[in-house]
């Protein structure tokens, strides 16, 4: 069993940084990629960022390319470091881990409970 934590998110203005973070704990070698997801009130789950086991390889959605970084410092913890925050950025922000490194959620086999954030314009 793996479990996922989430911190950082809060109420931040538009053209402000929050920095997201992810604790995983258990059996971690099972997912060995990590995403970071995001869901709006009454809109489905969507893709943010994902990253692969190494770190080398990640992948971005269009709508954060150049203001959102994902990174890892270890097999465990895992980051979002978002800049330049748009009103349509938020949502409750959800970390997950799987084995292929993919924009589909249905891929992704472990969450966390989420943490929101919020940008006021």
């Amino acid at each position: 069993q793996v479990k996922l934590v989430e911190s950082g998110g809060g109420l931040v203005q538009a053209g402000g940084s929050l920095r997201l973070s992810c604790v995983a704990s258990g059996r971690t070698s099972s997912i060995p990629n990590m995403g970071w997801f995001r869901q709006a009130p009454g809109k489905e789950r969507e893709f943010v960022a994902t990253i692969s086991a190494s770190g080398r390889d990640s992948h971005y959605a269009d709508s954060v390319k150049a203001r959102f970084t994902i990174s890892r410092a270890t097999t465990e913890k895992t980051y979002l470091q978002m800049n330049n925050l748009k009103p349509e950025d938020t949502g409750v922000y959800f970390c997950s881990g799987g084995p292929i490194l993919t924009s589909e959620k249905r891929w992704y086999d472990f969450w966390g409970q989420g943490t929101q954030v919020t940008v006021s314009s």
